[in-house]
């Protein structure tokens, strides 16, 4: 049975959520860095239980993401259809410890420095959402004369 939450939405269950996590390779970050919030966007994969990504050592992603809690947001949006969906996932940033090379080669970096870090999010809380539009929205017939 499907779920509509009060905005129209469908609302997605676990098994959705984590099977769309999976299709996307980009999502977006929230940690806090001096005290304020930040959103950077990440390359990433899932292992299991958990979505590692890269980050290179020294950097504000490395320094605010040892033992955080974190936010982590993926989505697919269709303007034009006006649809899409979004997954959201909270849980604690930790170093993957004994990572081998094969594993940290394995998940895709944007950038490379001399030192990586890997870092797993456990998926702690995770939710999501769908808008299947009804087809391109906005239009009109060029054709139409006044």
């Amino acid at each position: 049975m499907t779920t509509i939450d009060r905005n129209g939405l469908e609302v997605l269950g676990t098994a959705e959520c984590l099977r769309l996590l999976e299709s996307a390779a980009v999502g977006r970050i929230g940690i806090t860095s001096g005290a304020l919030p930040v959103i950077l966007p990440i390359n990433y994969r899932v292992d299991g239980a958990r979505i590692l990504f890269r980050t290179g050592v020294g950097t504000k992603l490395d320094a605010a993401t040892r033992n955080a809690v974190v936010a982590f947001e993926v989505d697919h949006i269709d303007p034009v259809y006006h649809s899409g969906w979004s997954v959201v996932v909270t849980g604690v940033a930790t170093d993957v410890d004994g990572a081998s090379d094969d594993a940290v080669w394995a998940t895709p970096r944007w950038t490379h420095g001399a030192e990586d870090r890997l870092v797993a999010i456990s998926i702690d809380e995770i939710s999501g959402r769908r808008l299947d539009g009804a087809g391109p929205q906005g239009s009109w017939d060029l054709h139409d004369s006044a």
